[in-house]
């Protein structure tokens, strides 16, 4: 995808949704941390369903070491690998207790030491909850990134980088957003709904399947 197109892409999705943000709900750093590391392998519905009945009982570092693993289970085990993921989750409470004044940090060494935090998700959490231009590579962005030709790669780190080389700057914070529900809803896996996306003539993927004139 040219520069050009680019521009005409984010142009066209920032139209459509001026101000996105994520499905996953939260009021808190915090919250969104745990929302966040939750939701590996897993949809925002499911880690949504499961937080409504956790964070009203639970929404500190101090009220989720108080349920200890057995308790925490019990309110997300409808999410895959929860068991790992309570194990992780109560592992990073205590650290931010003992290493951060039960405070979520702010930079990505610090973020990527937790337990259950990796790349994608310090990004998630610079981005949402600090306003930095970061961008968290999930399978939606990567396969868009690829089929779009907005910023093709091997692996999720070399998309990230691509993307934020290509993204023009007006529109980095918000870019993460966009491109993730564009390939939630629109851009999907199994089959592209190129006959409802708004940006498909920037699309080099629509270029390479259109019929012929």
């Amino acid at each position: 995808m040219k520069p050009a197109a680019i521009e005409g892409f984010f142009a066209t999705l920032k139209a459509a949704n001026p101000t996105p943000v994520t499905e996953l709900e939260y009021s808190s750093v915090f919250e969104l941390l745990c929302a966040v590391l939750l939701s590996a392998q897993a949809t925002d519905i499911s880690v949504n369903k499961a937080t409504r009945r956790l964070f009203p009982v639970a929404n500190t570092p101090q009220k989720i070491l108080a349920l200890g693993q057995e308790g925490l289970e019990g309110y997300i085990k409808t999410i895959g690998l929860f068991r790992s993921k309570a194990r992780h989750l109560l592992q990073t409470c205590q650290i931010l207790i003992e290493r951060h004044g039960g405070q979520v940090p702010r930079t990505r060494e610090a973020l990527e030491a937790l337990p259950g935090v990796g790349r994608k998700t310090a990004n998630v959490v610079l981005n949402v909850a600090f306003g930095e231009a970061t961008m968290a590579v999930d399978t939606h962005l990567f396969r868009l990134a690829n089929r779009t030709g907005l910023a093709p790669g091997k692996t999720p780190l070399e998309v990230e980088h691509k993307l934020l080389q290509r993204v023009p700057p007006a529109y980095l914070v918000d870019a993460h957003h966009w491109l993730v529900l564009h390939g939630r809803y629109v851009c999907q896996a199994r089959k592209p709904l190129c006959w409802q996306c708004g940006v498909s003539q920037f699309c080099d993927f629509t270029s390479k399947t259109a019929p012929p004139r």
